[in-house]
């Protein structure tokens, strides 16, 4: 009973490779490898937590980082676009301009043609 309540108080300290002399008794081993065995499921259950947490973390940035990248995307294309409308108005205003020129070529040229008709031999 001594030994038992010993284990209980104390079993979490001992050395399952080198047990003191009061656990070497076949039920003692046992014991001492039942409490080991959930020593190492805990700690497994520990590293897998861990493993979790990490992925967690990692899916977390990289989401961060895919948001971020469309985020630049997004606004490139929008650069982009309000550099055509740009480029497409100033080729507006050129075609425009040179409708303009054309029809005042084309007035000087009527002009001269009506002061060629009205005035034949100057």
């Amino acid at each position: 009973e001594q030994r038992w309540l010993k284990f209980f108080k104390d079993g979490e300290h001992l050395n399952a490779d080198h047990l003191p002399d009061w656990m070497q008794t076949p039920e003692m081993r046992q014991a001492m490898t039942t409490l080991k065995a959930f020593s190492d499921k805990e700690r497994a259950y520990h590293v897998y937590q861990a493993r979790q947490d990490f992925l967690r973390q990692q899916r977390s940035i990289q989401r961060e980082l895919d948001d971020e990248r469309a985020a630049r995307e997004t606004e490139r294309q929008t650069e982009e676009g309000a550099l055509q409308a740009q480029h497409d108005a100033l080729q507006a205003q050129e075609v425009e301009r040179q409708a303009k020129e054309a029809a005042l070529a084309e007035i000087e040229r009527l002009k001269a043609l009506l002061h060629d008709r009205n005035h034949p031999a100057d």
